[in-house]
């Protein structure tokens, strides 16, 4: 078998692994996974803490503890999933030490429900990077328009961020904006550039789902032709866009003060129509500087099938632009369509978010020890 993910490395690419539960940490699969599949890094959601707390598997004693103690479930909740974060952080500190921070990183989401709220997401985000308490710690903080000003300033503290739920260009300029702000904003306050480190979540599976669904509306064979570009297309101009950048003269000054690049990270890389290959969104984005976050399901398919054949990204632009174009000549709203994806990503994590929220209250009244 070829060693794929060691291409995609060596091409690179950062493989993150999109899942975490305490049963992965205490089992070592997460430390295995380290070892044999070139994984350097942890993604987590309210999804994913949702699904693994609610399987139960090794969170009972602790929730016991919480029950006795009669703490809230939003406390509850904040001290089970801070405390996996900062497992993971810990069995990824070497990876994280050996590339001098760039990797080796476990990312936390601040509580959703707070995505229009800026104030709250920062106040937010300085508790949680204080309760996991480890360096190689990313705030994940959703790009909504509330968001991007919550960013700067999380970043001009000094706290290490994963912007989240970016579907659009022009948003994802924006987001890198915040970042820019908010390092001149720490080079202003003294602090050390080069302990900061970002990265931004460009969504890719759901874009096309959306667009494919339109495209079915149309129905005609030069919609049908369409189907299944737009997501590549949209990330290819993104790393465009990152090139653009970050090879300005505002990022230069920054980088002649040891700043790090924001690179962008493909999230929701696990393919949701079957007609397409389960690779697609990983060996059909190969660009040097960028990370890769992936679901088990793709990372195995990746392992196990994966032909990664160099960088597929670079030099694809004009092509993806006219591909975007094709869609839209079509009467498909491109601004439309990124913001349905990022309203309903808010409310799918918001919902998520909501359901763990009830299961664990349901959990600690289980648990809680009779009154006498």
């Amino acid at each position: 078998m070829t060693d794929a993910l060691k291409r995609l490395s060596d091409e690179g690419v950062a493989i993150w692994l999109d899942d975490l539960s305490r049963k992965r940490i205490t089992s070592g699969n997460l430390a295995e996974l380290i070892d044999e599949q070139h994984i350097v890094g942890v993604t987590t959601n309210p999804s994913i803490f949702q699904k693994a707390i609610s399987s139960g598997d090794g969170y009972e004693q602790q929730l016991t503890d919480l029950a006795t103690r009669k703490v809230t479930v939003d406390e509850a909740i904040r001290m089970i999933t801070t405390a996996d974060v900062r497992d993971a952080a810990d069995i990824l500190r070497p990876v994280f030490d050996a590339t001098e921070g760039q990797d080796g990183r476990v990312s936390i989401e601040v509580d959703p429900r707070l995505a229009h709220h800026t104030a709250a997401t920062v106040a937010e985000a300085k508790q949680l990077a204080w309760l996991v308490d480890r360096p190689n710690t990313l705030i994940k903080i959703p790009a909504t328009k509330a968001g991007l000003p919550a960013i700067t300033e999380v970043i001009g503290k000094g706290i290490s961020v994963n912007v989240t739920l970016i579907f659009s260009l022009e948003r994802y300029r924006e987001v890198m904006d915040a970042y820019l702000a908010g390092l001149e904003k720490a080079k202003a306050a003294g602090l050390d550039l080069s302990e900061i480190h970002s990265v931004a979540s460009f969504f890719v599976s759901r874009v096309d789902t959306e667009i494919d669904k339109r495209l079915d509306a149309v129905g005609t064979d030069e919609a049908k032709a369409l189907k299944g570009k737009a997501a590549l297309a949209n990330a290819r101009l993104a790393y465009q866009a990152y090139e653009e950048v970050f090879g300005s003269e505002r990022w230069a000054a920054l980088d002649r003060a040891h700043a790090n690049k924001q690179r962008p990270l493909w999230a929701s890389t696990g393919v949701k129509d079957p007609a397409y290959k389960d690779t697609l969104y990983v060996v059909d984005l190969v660009a040097p500087g960028t990370v890769n976050t992936m679901p088990e399901a793709t990372l195995d398919a990746t392992a196990d099938h994966g032909e990664v054949t160099g960088d597929t990204v670079t030099g694809t632009y004009e092509q993806s632009r006219a591909e975007l174009d094709a869609v839209a000549a079509l009467g498909i709203s491109y601004d439309d369509v990124v913001q349905l994806l990022e309203d309903e990503g808010v409310e799918k994590f918001e919902a998520s978010w909501i359901d763990l929220l009830n299961s664990t209250e349901a959990e600690l009244k289980r648990l809680a020890p009779s009154e006498g």
